[in-house]
């Protein structure tokens, strides 16, 4: 997604008052060797092949990379204008996050 703050901004203002944004996304950790596993490995070479070429297409703003960990999740979410958020959910293959306003 070569803007994520713009979607999240997208998704702020279209979203009612008590609604819920639920986001889901590869299960990446931290740190590299925090990937180094059979799903981390095929997440980093779907990306490399697939989302980071498309991401600097637009030029409107930061990209996330190869992967995503909780922490560039929820600044994403916040500058996007949630006050909320918190991880719902873990699969060995996503992360399941909710965003509140």
């Amino acid at each position: 997604m070569g803007n994520p703050v713009g979607a999240a901004r997208h998704v702020r203002s279209t979203l009612r008052p008590d609604g819920t944004w639920t986001i889901v996304e590869p299960n990446a950790g931290d740190r590299v060797e925090d990937n180094l596993n059979p799903a981390g490995r095929t997440y980093y070479g779907f990306s490399t092949l697939l989302r980071t070429p498309a991401s600097p297409s637009p030029k409107v703003g930061p990209m996330l990379g190869a992967q995503a960990d909780d922490a560039r999740i929820r600044d994403v979410v916040e500058t996007g204008g949630f006050a909320r958020f918190r991880r719902v959910a873990e699969t060995p293959f996503h992360l399941v996050f909710e965003a509140r306003p």
